[in-house]
């Protein structure tokens, strides 16, 4: 009998990754996506069921219907730019990444399914915005009190790793930064420096390392993920494993080789010392809060920008077999070139209307 695997969040933008790695790696599979709408254009091959993860009766009847041996739970909710320094959406999000999560295992141990694979965060560590986080390990401890996202990451990476036992493998994969084609975070908001005239500014040296993680790179960890767990061995069950593309690189890097893609070069570099960005950002929280309008900058966005946040890949590396395929070089060039299809201006329109009807990744 065949594998069947049920991918929560297959429409989004991760989820659609991990559904084409799946598929070109395990062609005999059987997948079926279930997420808060159809797609556009559905896959021949794949099945696909409407359902809310929140929703506990929902998720137990569409697992009940399609008796998954493996489900990759990778719906969530991820705050977006102000959104995530701030307390305004902890309900929302903790509905969505906790609750729901929850409810995925429920109706997957309630159904007798034999592997969870679960699509974590790094932040889960690191958005605990005290310290920095050069080189760590799994070792590390998560934290219970820092931004919201990281928070509803450590209550969710809890409940998955403490529901793995003999009859049911459960697994935490912690993903750094992601991006790539579709990406409607990172390298937009990286490009649109350039009209803003924001390219020359640094904050602070410059020098702080952080990991970011090409999309395709992520996917293919879960499909390991979820060998691992139907194999004889399960040594990644119980496990929390962080997953990057093993090459830290400064923010600023990053963001010169986005503008490189373009055409664009600096013509020259100010650096911004993080005392006078934090009071600046400062001062902006409180044009957001006076004029209802949210600004680019905020004092966390600052401390994001200096922050030192890379890892380890050793336990991906044992457990997993896991190496990431493609280079961050060869990832901002592919999603570059995806962005400027139309156009940057109209990459922003698609991806908003492909937003408007699909769950955040």
């Amino acid at each position: 009998m065949g594998i069947s695997v049920l991918i929560t969040g297959g429409i989004g933008f991760l989820g659609t990754f991990i559904v084409e790695a799946t598929r070109e790696q395990h062609p005999e599979w059987n997948i079926t996506v279930l997420d808060l709408h159809l797609p556009k254009i559905p896959k021949p091959d794949i099945s696909y069921e409407v359902g809310d993860v929140t929703d506990l009766a929902s998720v137990t009847g569409i697992v009940d219907k399609t008796k998954p041996n493996v489900i990759i739970h990778t719906a969530g909710l991820v705050p977006e730019l102000a959104g995530r320094y701030g307390r305004e959406q902890r309900n929302r999000v903790f509905n969505i990444n906790v609750n729901g999560t929850r409810n995925m295992l429920a109706a997957a141990k309630n159904a007798g399914v034999r592997a969870f694979v679960w699509t974590g965060s790094c932040c889960a560590v690191v958005d605990d915005m005290r310290y920095q986080y050069p080189n760590i390990d799994e070792r590390w401890p998560t934290s219970s009190h820092s931004l919201i996202y990281g928070e509803s990451k450590t209550a969710a990476e809890a409940l998955v790793l403490s529901a793995n036992d003999e009859k049911f493998s459960t697994c935490a994969l912690r993903p750094s930064v992601l991006f790539g084609p579709g990406d409607h975070q990172l390298v937009p908001s990286v490009h649109a420096c350039i009209a803003k005239g924001e390219t020359p500014f640094v904050i602070g040296d410059g020098d702080n390392l952080w990991d970011v993680t090409y999309v395709g790179n992520i996917a293919d960890a879960h499909v390991l993920a979820v060998e691992n767990l139907l194999s004889s061995t399960k040594t990644a069950a119980g496990e929390a494993i962080f997953i990057s593309n093993e090459q830290p690189i400064t923010f600023r890097d990053f963001c010169l080789a986005v503008w490189r893609e373009f055409g664009h070069i600096p013509p020259y570099e100010f650096h911004i010392p993080l005392s006078i960005a934090s009071f600046a950002g400062y001062v902006a929280e409180w044009v957001t809060w006076f004029t209802g309008t949210p600004t680019t900058l905020s004092r966390g966005g600052v401390l994001d920008a200096c922050a030192v946040r890379y890892c380890t890949g050793e336990k991906a590396r044992k457990l997993l077999g896991y190496r990431p395929r493609i280079g961050i070089e060869e990832g901002i060039k592919i999603s570059c070139k995806y962005m400027a299809v139309d156009g940057p201006k109209e990459y922003a329109q698609r991806l908003k209307l492909q937003n408007a009807n699909e769950p955040k990744p």
